[in-house]
């Protein structure tokens, strides 16, 4: 697994890029900076890996767009310590990103063979999160409450289950909608039972899959 001068002068100029799309946080950027995208990408799209693009990885997901992916974590706020719930593990490089940040991720995911290839190649690169396999839709209820929590495919609505599973005080971020572009959503837990929402731009996820709409 090689990570060559190359490969790091091509970060440092998508680092460059982000920062001029308006990402800010510079924890973020050194976090992006430091992952090595072209080991979460099928060999077809290796040569691609540092533009800004969401590619296929198999089982119908994508590994996000980097913007994206700064985009959300931006969003978050995470704080060192935070115990981040993820949905849609993916290739693990939203996973990495949320590990560099010092949270203690837990993620999630229905594609058993993603969740299988991806639980077995992130420590492999120093990434070490808590990895279940299951049902985005009602997240982890065994590990909650979380501090965070992060949807990363698109969701047709908030996910009630997950916000009671979020500590108040907490955010999560979700892009909403069931078309081919979701609008991201900001709900902040004020209490039990309040939330805040705010939107933030409209994007393009692969579609939350739940247990009657997912291959085994």
């Amino acid at each position: 697994m090689i990570d060559s001068f190359r490969h790091q002068g091509l970060r440092k100029q998508l680092i460059k890029h982000l920062a001029s799309k308006g990402i800010t946080n510079l924890d973020v950027l050194n976090a992006i900076n430091k992952i090595p995208r072209h080991l979460f990408m099928d060999n077809a799209f290796v040569n691609f890996s540092y533009q800004d693009k969401a590619f296929p990885i198999g089982s119908g997901q994508t590994i996000s767009q980097p913007y994206t992916v700064a985009f959300q974590s931006q969003l978050l706020k995470i704080n060192a310590y935070d115990k981040v719930l993820e949905v849609g593990t993916g290739s693990g490089y939203q996973s990495a990103v949320l590990s560099l940040l010092n949270a203690e991720v837990f993620t999630i995911e229905r594609q058993k063979e993603l969740f299988l290839k991806t639980k077995k190649f992130l420590p492999t690169l120093g990434y070490n999160c808590m990895f279940v396999y299951g049902d985005g839709y009602k997240g982890m209820p065994k590990f909650a409450p979380f501090d965070k929590i992060i949807i990363t495919c698109g969701a047709p609505f908030v996910p009630k289950e997950l916000v009671n599973q979020l500590k108040v005080g907490g955010r999560m971020v979700a892009p909403i909608g069931d078309g081919d572009v979701q609008v991201m959503h900001l709900i902040e837990k004020i209490s039990e039972t309040e939330s805040k929402v705010t939107t933030h731009g409209e994007f393009s996820f692969v579609p939350m899959l739940n247990d009657k709409n997912s291959g085994k």
